[in-house]
């Protein structure tokens, strides 16, 4: 399954030779959600938003999709 993760205003990680910010998208496929959040904590710490069962409107976020 995929789940989507969005950033605060002042959340930016530089992770991987990436920019995880608030104008981007994480995806994560895992088999659930708690799974998916772990990955996220495990690798951004408290440091991220929301967390999306559906890919949200993009309209809001410019940079687009970046999968980890």
């Amino acid at each position: 399954m995929k789940f989507y993760f969005s950033f605060g205003q002042d959340h930016v990680h530089g992770f991987d030779g990436k920019v995880f910010n608030k104008d981007c998208i994480v995806e994560i496929t895992a088999v659930d959600s708690d799974m998916a959040r772990e990955i996220m904590f495990d690798n951004f710490g408290r440091r991220w938003s929301n967390e999306y069962d559906e890919l949200p409107d993009m309209t809001f976020f410019p940079r687009g999709i970046i999968k980890l």
